[in-house]
C-alpha cells in the first residue's frame, strides 16, 4: 500500500493537502496528523511527535510525508516592523512552530521513509524567509524561523541521501493562500490562492521533483528559490 501522511492537518492548507490527497489514485491512505487528531501531534512536546511517527510506522513506509504547520502571528506574536519590536519570548515561540518543531518532525518522521523506492518529505517554508530575496525587512521572527527551517532541510537532506538515495527533502513556499494565517497581513489588491488550488499546485510542484532536487527550496509549482 501507498500512504501519505500530513502534519498540521487541521488547518487551511493540511486539511486542502488531506483532501486532495485522498482524491488521487496514488495513494492507499493519508492519514492526517494535529493536535486535534488521535494520536494528538503537538510541535512543541517531542514525545507526542514519536508517538505518532510509532503509529505511523506500525502501519508501514509512508512515501510521501508533508509539514504542512506554520506560525506568523497569534496572541502573544505579531510581526515586527522594527528592531524596537523584537521580544525574545515571541522570537522562541515562533522558532519553537517554524523550526524546532519541522526539525523534530524531521527527526522522527524521515526514518520512516523506504529506503529501495522514491518517497518525498516537504515542509512548508515561507518566500520572506529567503535571505536572498529580503529587499523589505521587517518581520524579524518570522523571517529568520524560515531561514533556519530551509537550512534545517538542506542539512536533513544530506544526511537522508546517504540512506535514502531515492528521497527527496524540501522546503516549500506554498504562494500567498487564504487561511487565518495570513488574513490579517493581505495586501490590497492582492489575490490570495484557494487552500484548495494551492494543495492541487503543491502537489503537482512535488510530483515534478527527484533525488537531484533534494535540499532544496521551491515554489509551490516546483520551480526553485533562492535561499
Amino acid at each position: 500500500m501507498s500512504r501519505a501522511v500530513v502534519i498540521g492537518a487541521s488547518g487551511g492548507i493540511g486539511s486542502a493537502l488531506v483532501q486532495a490527497l485522498r482524491e488521487q489514485v496514488a495513494f492507499d491512505a493519508v492519514i492526517g496528523l494535529s493536535r486535534r487528531s488521535s494520536p494528538a501531534l503537538d510541535l512543541c512536546e517531542e514525545a507526542s511527535i514519536a508517538q505518532a511517527a510509532a503509529q505511523v510506522a506500525a502501519l508501514g513506509a509512508p512515501t510521501l510525508i508533508i509539514d504542512a504547520t506554520g506560525l506568523l502571528s497569534d496572541a502573544t506574536l505579531q510581526p515586527e516592523k522594527a528592531l524596537k519590536a523584537l521580544d525574545p519570548a515571541a522570537m522562541a515561540r515562533a522558532f519553537a512552530i517554524n523550526a524546532i518543531g519541522p526539525a523534530l518532525l524531521m527527526k522522527h518522521f524521515l526514518p520512516l521513509l523506504p529506503r529501495d523506492a522514491p518517497a518525498v518529505f516537504a515542509t512548508l517554508s515561507a518566500k520572506v524567509g529567503s535571505i536572498g530575496d529580503n529587499r523589505l525587512g521587517g518581520w524579524y521572527s518570522y523571517r529568520a524561523s524560515k531561514a533556519a527551517l530551509n537550512q534545517l532541510v538542506r542539512t536533513a537532506a544530506i544526511e537522508l541521501a546517504r540512506t535514502h538515495r531515492q528521497a527527496v527533502c524540501v522546503a516549500l513556499h506554498p504562494g500567498t493562500v487564504e487561511t487565518p494565517l495570513s488574513r490579517p497581513f493581505a495586501k490590497v489588491g492582492l489575490q490570495p490562492l484557494t487552500p484548495e488550488t494551492a494543495a492541487r499546485e503543491m502537489l503537482a510542484g512535488l510530483a515534478r521533483l527527484g533525488p537531484a532536487d533534494s535540499g532544496g527550496f521551491f515554489d509551490r509549482h516546483g520551480a526553485p528559490l533562492p535561499f
